[in-house]
């Protein structure tokens, strides 16, 4: 049987000096990087480069309404091309209630050309399949539209990678919304790796993620769940099925390692997403 793909994400710090990194996962993995506006450009570029090195395909995080200048803007994106060698991004609004500078949406960001200028050649923008508290549910989908409208205008390889929930009948029925919308573009879901319950209601509330906070506190209540933790083959099995229909837009998981990088790589080598044999590294699962 084909399992669905999945790609991963991680901290700078984690990207810069984890000892667990090298042969962690396959080769190429897509590693997304996160930026919640407390690492310098320096650091970002050398946690793409180290990604970069180690084998995998780096995806810096630009969280727009944390940037401050175009000029900074133009300078990182240039970094990140030119030293660590990153053609794909990921490009979301970022959270903040007031913007840090010039950019108030990703679209104005998109709107730059940064991205074309400096070779990028696939990218990542946000979808919501649980709303957010900071937009109503029309605007989001009109801000898909229009970054469907900003794949098919330069070519770039547009996809939509979600929020993390624990619904799967919610996330494949949004998903399958889109088409009527008019965006076609190939979605990634968000999903949360093996951890404590505990944990997750954390990381949900930091997120503003309600109903998954909902979930996981119903389900927190049962002491063998709270010794066993959150089983995510009980999110990504409906997801993988789903997957398989031609019809469907679904292409891959998104992978929130809350519980640990090597405890969330653990689980999608032996579901059969993740062929570690693939590293360019010896493995260091089963060292």
């Amino acid at each position: 049987m084909i399992h669905i793909p999945a790609s991963i994400e991680v901290v700078p710090k984690q990207a810069l000096e984890s000892a667990e990194l090298p042969g962690l996962f396959p080769a190429g993995t897509r590693v997304y990087i996160t930026d919640i506006g407390t690492d310098t450009s320096d650091d970002l570029t050398a946690a793409a480069k180290r990604v970069r090195d180690l084998g995998y395909t780096p995806v810096p995080h630009f969280a727009c309404r944390r940037l401050t200048t175009r000029t900074a803007l133009e300078d990182r994106v240039n970094r990140a091309a030119t030293e660590a060698g990153v053609t794909d991004v990921l490009v979301i609004g970022g959270g903040l209630d007031k913007p840090a500078g010039e950019f108030a949406s990703a679209m104005e960001v998109l709107n730059t050309g940064v991205f074309e200028r400096n070779g990028i050649k696939a990218m990542g923008v946000a979808g919501h399949p649980e709303g957010s508290p900071d937009f109503s549910l029309d605007s989001a989908m009109q801000a898909l539209r229009e970054k469907q409208a900003f794949a098919d205008r330069t070519g770039i390889d547009v996809r939509i990678v979600t929020q993390f929930g624990f619904d799967p009948t919610k996330f494949i029925g949004w998903a399958d919304s889109l088409r009527a919308e008019g965006i076609n573009m190939p979605v990634h879901l968000g999903v949360a790796g093996p951890a404590k319950f505990p944990t997750l209601i954390k990381y949900a509330a930091m997120c503003g993620v309600g109903n998954s906070i909902d979930f996981l506190k119903k389900n927190a209540l049962s002491l063998t769940a709270l010794a066993v933790g959150h089983n995510p083959e009980e999110v990504v099995g409906p997801i993988e099925a789903s997957s398989r229909r031609p019809s469907s837009p679904i292409t891959q998981i998104h992978v929130f390692p809350f519980g640990g990088l090597k405890k969330s790589a653990e689980w999608l080598v032996k579901r059969g997403s993740w062929d570690i044999k693939t590293s360019a590294y010896p493995s260091a699962l089963f060292a």
